[in-house]
């Protein structure tokens, strides 16, 4: 019999999710707005330190979308994205019918260079092509370097849409994450660090754009009788039913950034005296990650250029989902011809990196199976090395 699979990063219930379910069926709130959409928002809002205010949306996608629309971003502008990301961060400048710009990473919390950065913002002011909007992910929850960026960008008067998709729990320098651009975006996907099973939300900085983002986010419907629209909407708002799943999350989600860095204390401290392998971890106190998926890099000069897919499918030879790092985006097919800034960190650690299970529900017993596989693997290889 196999053994029961260990997922990467599978829902975690906390137990009063059902409550407020049940709440909005007798209700009879299940349209997108309501008690729970009113209530997960205002959460939020707290959670984030209370200078901010937050629509609840139908994915971290549709926030992203709807900030770029805000921002004016149209057809034929360019849109500075880091490339080591989740596709989602880029596709909606596509949307826009705008042109992604590429930046590579930076070796210490592996998100985008600011250095790099700058240097794609003078070319293509210099090429009459200047930026709309900058795009920068915190990585796996490990914020990026958010002065350096910042200053960048207002030194251009160029707007930061900051993707915290990932990165919820997370601070820099006690600023939660999510509050540090012009925009935030949120994420509650089923893998996330804490799910509405599918949503995401849009943090703004004022009533104003909370409610012209609410307006955009329910087809744009202007105030009359009758069903009138002056702009383009969208179909975008969270449903009361999965607002209510999301605030019976918001009870445990400090529990859960606890535990997720508890999963990535213990990878450090099985990888600290391993030759060749670095675990993704916060450089310095400015930086709070939640963790929310631990990464290592294992280094092709000590365990051969293959070694990260070769763990991969041990692993998941046992039943246990590991994953690559994300495929960098000016690697991807459909951004082939799109401008690209920086060298080949990205693209290192896309071939030798890995993103090990790191949920928040995993037992005892599933750590000491993953470290049983580790332990396989890494001893086979330095054997085959020396």
């Amino acid at each position: 019999m196999s053994s029961a699979k260990i997922w990467l990063s599978s829902p975690h219930m906390g137990g009063t999710e059902q409550k407020y379910i049940n709440e909005a069926f007798e209700s009879n709130w299940i349209a997108p707005l309501g008690p729970n959409v009113t209530g997960f928002e205002n959460t939020l809002q707290e959670y984030l330190g209370g200078q901010v205010e937050v629509a609840a949306l139908s994915a971290g996608t549709a926030a992203l979308h709807l900030s770029l629309i805000m921002l004016g971003v149209q057809q034929g502008d360019e849109v500075i994205c880091q490339s080591m990301t989740f596709s989602a961060s880029a596709n909606p400048i596509a949307y826009q019918g705008a042109t992604p710009v590429f930046i590579d990473s930076e070796p210490e919390t592996w998100n985008m260079c600011p250095v790099a950065l700058e240097n794609a913002i003078k070319e293509r002011i210099a090429l009459g092509k200047k930026p709309k909007a900058i795009i920068a992910v915190h990585l796996y929850g490990m914020p990026y370097k958010a002065d350096e960026i910042n200053r960048i960008a207002e030194a251009y008067n160029i707007p930061v849409i900051e993707d915290s998709a990932e990165a919820l729990g997370s601070t820099y320098k006690g600023r939660a994450c999510g509050t540090l651009g012009e925009f935030g975006i949120l994420s509650f996907n089923g893998n996330k660090i804490i799910t509405t099973s599918g949503g995401g939300a849009l943090v703004v900085k004022d009533p104003e754009l909370k409610k012209k983002t609410i307006f955009l986010s329910t087809q744009a419907r202007d105030e009359a009788p009758h069903y009138q629209h002056s702009v383009i909407g969208y179909n975008y708002r969270m449903s009361n039913i999965c607002a209510g799943i999301g605030r019976g999350q918001m009870e445990v989600l400090d529990e859960h950034v606890a535990l997720r860095r508890k999963v990535n204390a213990y990878y450090a401290e099985y990888f600290k005296n391993t030759e060749g392998i670095t675990v993704l971890q916060e450089p310095d106190n400015d930086y709070f990650s939640n963790h929310w998926l631990t990464a290592i890099h294992i280094d092709p000069s000590v365990y051969g250029n293959t070694a990260a897919e070769e763990l991969r499918l041990m692993l998941e030879a046992d039943n246990i989902e590991s994953r690559p790092l994300w495929k960098p985006m000016h690697l991807q097919p459909v951004f082939e011809k799109a401008p690209y800034y920086g060298g080949t960190i990205a693209e290192d650690l896309f071939k030798n990196g890995l993103c090990l299970p790191s949920g928040s529900n995993m037992t005892e017993a599933e750590i000491k199976r993953i470290g049983t596989v580790l332990d396989k693997f890494f001893k086979t290889k330095l054997s085959e090395a020396f």
